[in-house]
């Protein structure tokens, strides 16, 4: 695909959601079948926690991946009222590499927010799985950090949530979690509870 974010929109399959309530927001522009389970962890924290929600759901079997850093209001209009609404995001994405395969990492600019989410997901998630918050350990291209990433375009910026296959994997069913009627696997539970509490937790608010 060469046309980009607003190609992408504009094709059929492919779904927008813009659901504003709080100033704190959840965003999943990778969703449905790009980075599988994405969107659905980020719509129930943001419907547990009353935060605001921008999601692109992607349906089978399109798989298109439009950069995070190309991802920009000017090409929609829903996005842009997301981020005139909030101050202060998480991106969930979704990621594979041999080396971090069980790691969850916390990336962006908001690194406050990132020790803080990563104190609940410590003792939340089994221990098999990581929680990684010192970006000195997370691999350059999964960090976050530039200034045009969806991510970092609120006042107060965001952390990037980046989700090993492990943990968005139904293990018994063999499917993605919450993905073609597959059921939720537990650690999916645990994980949307925890960014669930660290919400309502968070100070700034």
């Amino acid at each position: 695909m060469t046309g980009g974010f607003g190609a992408l929109l504009a094709q059929p399959g492919v779904d927008e959601v813009c659901e504003l309530r709080d100033r704190f927001g959840l965003m999943a522009f990778h969703g449905g079948n790009l980075e599988r389970t994405t969107d659905v962890i980020a719509q129930e924290v943001a419907q547990r926690s009353g935060a605001s929600l921008y999601a692109v759901i992607q349906h089978a079997p399109l798989r298109e991946h439009v950069p995070s850093i190309t991802i920009r209001p000017e090409h929609s209009a829903q996005l842009q009222q997301f981020l005139d609404h909030v101050d202060t995001v998480i991106a969930v994405h979704g990621y594979g590499r041999e080396t971090q395969f069980w790691n969850v990492l916390l990336g962006g600019r908001n690194r406050a927010l990132a020790s803080h989410l990563a104190g609940h997901l410590r003792a939340a998630l089994p221990e098999a799985f990581g929680v990684v918050d010192d970006l000195e350990e997370i691999p350059r291209g999964l960090r976050g950090l530039h200034e045009d990433n969806p991510v970092n375009l609120p006042s107060n910026a965001g952390v990037q949530l980046e989700l090993p296959p492990t943990i968005r994997w139904n293990k018994e069913a063999r499917n993605w979690s919450d993905h073609e009627g597959t059921p939720r696997a537990p650690q999916v539970g645990t994980l949307i509870e925890a960014l669930a509490g660290a919400i309502d937790a968070w100070a700034d608010r």
